[in-house]
């Protein structure tokens, strides 16, 4: 088993703040190749949201605010590489299958390289173009709210205890 992102969908807002929103349960990569050739000062609106925060759907080419970690099998695997191989032919103009299968390999062992979490943590990317055009990302892991503890109502005294035999 390989440990790849899944896309996770927690709420509506994906839909609204992507051009295409990815399916939850999609497996994904980081899918900064998608920027590669873009121009910074051109990227507004739901394309900005995309390059700024998105991991990239693999069946859909939609995006995911945030994804989880999960466990993908031999057969998934192939089938994601293959997935990228066809649209690196298809829409980036890769020269030949195999420079787009080695490619899509790449793309593949970088996003299971994210995944040495526990399966099902939460992860999240930040992307930016650094000042000589290139695309620097950053990786964080999504902790869950620690749950806010509840002043007590009563203490516990063990027996025997001054305040006890006080009748307190």
């Amino acid at each position: 088993m390989t440990r790849l992102p899944r896309t996770i969908r927690l709420d509506a807002s994906d839909a609204a703040i992507f051009e295409r929103a990815a399916e939850p349960g999609e497996w994904a990569v980081p899918g900064a190749f998608m920027f590669v050739h873009a121009d910074p000062a051109a990227l507004k609106g739901k394309a900005r949201q995309a390059f700024a925060n998105g991991f990239l759907g693999t069946s859909s080419f939609g995006w995911s605010t945030l994804v989880a970690v999960g466990e993908a099998g031999e057969s998934e695997t192939a089938v994601v590489v293959e997935a990228l191989a066809d649209r690196f032919v298809a829409e980036f103009g890769a020269p030949d299958r195999a420079s787009a299968l080695a490619a899509a390999r790449e793309e593949v062992e970088f996003a299971a390289g994210l995944c040495g979490h526990p399966v099902n943590t939460l992860l999240a990317v930040s992307r930016e173009f650094g000042p000589d055009g290139d695309i620097r990302e950053s990786f964080r892991v999504i902790e869950p709210r620690a749950e806010k503890h509840h002043a007590p109502i009563w203490t516990i005294v063990p027996d025997g205890t001054p305040d006890q035999e006080e009748g307190n």
